[in-house]
């Protein structure tokens, strides 16, 4: 033994207790499907962050109508095309609420002053002087209730079609699938144009043109997920027992599909905003006196040099839905697909 080293009574050791029941002990709590699944959006603060903006938007959607005190409808053509101007922020020069626009020849103007005009418009009015903070959030409302609408119809059509074309194989899902492969081949602006001529343009027409292709990609991926989950044990094993084909893709098939339809309707919610907004940006979409925010950026485009804020607030508001919707959809992918998981 080297010099630097001391001797160790042996009494100071003990043996070690080995406990073979503790061995198997849990000691982290155990997680379901949904609770951990839960816990990874926690984790990405974009996902949380949009949730809470989609969930804002929404409720302005419904309340914002409401606040302003003004009908998104009722014309005042003496108040037209007045600037944005809030109450208590209306002298904060840098902030665009003061009520003040340039004119022709480059000098600011407060246009509430030079018409006399005692009332506050939050978004400023249009050409026929109604209120652009109802109507925008009115055409918000309009808008995502035709996307939701749209959303769901596709998740219904799409999961089905595609649950019954992967489950049975064969002859039925050749067949199914060609005829899928003819709705992608048809443009979706013919669709469109057929649907307006057949029926007048608004919310009906709208969410049916949507629709008639719109589930094609879902039922897709349903397809894909179900060709796998039929060769498992549990299906073959509730094959044996009998069960009838109904009730193996209600109790067995469709629990297991639940994430990657939800990932997909989330995706499809923007999609339907965007396309939305763009038929009516090109006039195939609703007319007036009804407003979504497609018509409202169709109709300050045609000012936006005069005034540009008819364009730009809708359109933020627009820009803000697809953006929150598709990173929240990015962060359930993340959390529901276990492909993606670290």
């Amino acid at each position: 033994m080297g010099q630097h080293e001391k001797n160790i009574p042996k009494e100071r050791f003990s043996p070690a207790v080995i406990d073979s029941s503790k061995g198997e002990e849990i000691n982290k709590p155990s997680l379901s499907f949904w609770q951990d699944a839960w816990l990874r959006v926690r984790k990405n603060k974009a996902a949380i962050a949009s949730l809470i903006i989609v969930g804002l938007v929404i409720l302005m959607a419904f309340i914002g109508p409401l606040i302003s005190g003004k009908d998104h409808q009722t014309q005042k053509v003496a108040h037209n095309n007045l600037p944005p101007r809030v109450q208590g922020l209306e002298n904060i020069s840098w902030l665009p609420f003061d009520g003040v626009k340039v004119n022709k020849a480059g000098k600011e103007i407060n246009v509430y002053e030079q018409r006399n005009v005692d009332e506050y418009y939050w978004f400023g009015t249009d050409a026929l002087g109604r209120d652009l903070f109802t109507r925008v959030w009115k055409g918000t409302q309009i808008s995502l209730y035709i996307a939701f609408l749209a959303a769901f119809i596709d998740m219904v059509i799409g999961v089905a079609y595609g649950a019954i074309s992967g489950y049975f194989g064969g002859r039925i899902d050749n067949i199914m699938q060609r005829i899928t492969e003819v709705l992608i081949g048809i443009p979706f602006l013919v669709v469109v144009i057929l649907m307006i001529l057949l029926l007048k343009p608004g919310i009906i027409s709208l969410t049916i043109a949507l629709t008639i292709t719109g589930w094609v990609g879902m039922s897709r991926v349903v397809r894909a997920q179900v060709l796998k989950l039929k060769e498992q044990e549990y299906v073959l094993a509730s094959r044996t027992l009998g069960n009838s084909h109904f009730k193996i893709m209600i109790k067995h098939l469709l629990p297991n599909l639940v994430g990657v339809i939800i990932i997909n309707t989330m995706f499809t919610i923007p999609n339907a905003i965007f396309s939305e907004a763009f038929l009516s940006f090109i006039g195939l979409g609703l007319q007036d006196p009804l407003a979504s925010l497609g018509t409202l950026i169709d109709e300050g485009f045609k000012v936006l040099r005069l005034h540009p804020y008819q364009m730009i607030i809708p359109a933020v508001v627009i820009s803000t839905i697809m953006v929150t919707f598709n990173m929240l959809a990015d962060g359930l992918r993340d959390a529901l697909d276990p492909k993606m998981r670290d």
